[in-house]
């Protein structure tokens, strides 16, 4: 589907993001389109573009905000420690379980679950996912008796999909599942118009933690992060914003501090 459409002036763009470029009033758009809706939701985006604070807003704009919002990193656990984690477990079902654990899935009955790095998910999870979007029931590891769940289910990757399903790594018929709804997060390096308000925002915030004032952004700091490309996008951003304020001490924000450490010159325009 092509969202082209430009949103009202007075429209807010998302709960927690900060940007009013094009390419996020268009990110805004969609969310607002889908958030009220059940549907699946598959975000796509380099790592470090936000996938997690849109699936947040998703889930705070639609009508589960009330209920609980639990994510999952899928690449972080082996493939038994996941299903666990996932659709839990009862007491005796592998060494090691000693006792009954509620998994993600059923955490998160009546809100949102977020499946983060979805690519990474093993075929036999592939399969137990699959028949939890199309039945919304599952079992525990090592049990017989099906639990129902009433769970919204957003995903995310930084891996194009359909590459996967083509190299035999990912079902097909799971990502039509998941893909009801995707959405491609731009990189900072695409919506460089955005870098000043999120650079004032990640300063103000880590002034804060550290209990200092938040330096001043000059011209010359501006166009220094304006020529950067930004490979890590606002994840990058937000952990130069945090050194900058370590390193000016309360003082004023110099071109120097934001030099990155052992990054070769090339990356800098």
């Amino acid at each position: 589907m092509k969202w082209s459409e430009p949103l009202d002036d007075d429209e807010a763009l998302l709960p927690g993001i900060v940007g009013d470029s094009p390419a996020m009033r268009e990110v805004a758009r969609l969310v607002r389109l889908v958030a009220p809706t059940p549907a699946s939701v598959l975000l796509v985006g380099e790592t470090g573009t936000g996938k997690e604070v849109v699936a947040r807003a998703i889930h705070r704009l639609s009508p589960r905000a009330e209920g609980p919002y639990v994510r999952v990193n899928c690449c972080a656990l082996a493939e038994s420690l996941l299903e666990s984690e996932l659709f839990g477990h009862v007491k005796g079902a592998f060494t090691g379980a000693i006792d009954n654990k509620t998994g993600r899935f059923e955490a998160a009955h009546g809100g949102t679950i977020f499946l983060d790095e979805i690519s990474s998910m093993s075929p036999k999870l592939q399969v137990k996912l699959l028949r939890v979007l199309q039945e919304k029931e599952f079992e525990r590891v090592g049990e017989s008796r099906t639990i129902h769940v009433d769970t919204r289910v957003i995903a995310a990757t930084n891996q194009y999909l359909e590459d996967e399903i083509i190299a035999g790594r990912f079902r097909d018929d799971l990502y039509y599942r998941l893909n009801v709804v995707s959405l491609e997060l731009p990189p900072l390096r695409e919506r460089r118009e955005d870098i000043p308000a999120l650079a004032r925002f990640f300063l103000a915030r880590h002034a804060e933690e550290h209990r200092r004032d938040p330096p001043e952004l000059t011209p010359a700091v501006i166009k220094l992060l304006l020529d950067y490309d930004w490979p890590g996008n606002v994840r990058e951003l937000e952990n130069y914003m945090e050194r900058a304020v370590v390193l000016a001490g309360g003082g004023p924000l110099t071109p120097n501090l934001l030099t990155p450490p052992g990054q070769a010159a090339k990356r800098w325009r």
